[in-house]
């Protein structure tokens, strides 16, 4: 055993590799705080079109709101709030691409309960109101399969769409 290497610091895998275990209690917490977080975003994902607030996804998760709110940030770079409504804009998205909802009810269908706020943050996310990329995704969409459309306009994430300014010549 290597110096400094205490019994149980590593095991050797099926394929031969060393593997190392958590050995501090302190690695062990930060561990059980990852997937703690990553199940809450996984409930974002699957529930992203029902009334969630980090009220109650904290409350689920057994942590303050606050608390959620922090470390959240700090592994995924946004808070629980703007990570759930990037998901609910990339799914409008999707179904103002298909053309056949209107505005208002696909703002419903994704769960928001405001069309304003929807309105809003999906112009800071897209670079343009929901009602102009419904006109514009169709057309630029127009034969792409839906798995490469989805890729392509995929709202940007931890930064907001540039504000274009008008030309002034």
């Amino acid at each position: 055993m290597p110096s400094g290497e205490r019994p149980g610091d590593c095991t050797t895998s099926a394929r031969g590799g060393t593997i190392r275990e958590v050995s501090t209690p302190a690695e062990t917490q930060r561990l059980r705080d990852l997937a703690r977080l990553r199940r809450v975003r996984d409930r974002i994902d699957r529930e992203y079109a029902q009334p969630l607030n980090v009220e109650a996804l904290a409350h689920d998760a057994h942590i303050s709101a606050g608390h959620l709110s922090r470390e959240f940030r700090a592994a995924y770079g946004e808070s629980p709030y703007s990570y759930l409504m990037t998901r609910r804009i990339e799914r409008a998205m999707a179904l103002l691409r298909r053309g056949d909802l209107s505005v208002t009810e696909v703002c419903f269908a994704v769960g928001c309960a405001s069309l304003g706020t929807f309105s809003t943050r999906f112009t800071e996310l897209v670079g343009m109101p929901p009602s102009v990329y419904r006109r514009e995704a169709a057309r630029a969409t127009a034969g792409l399969p839906s798995c490469v459309a989805k890729q392509v306009t995929r709202p940007i994430r931890n930064r907001e769409a540039a504000l274009t300014q008008p030309q002034l010549a």
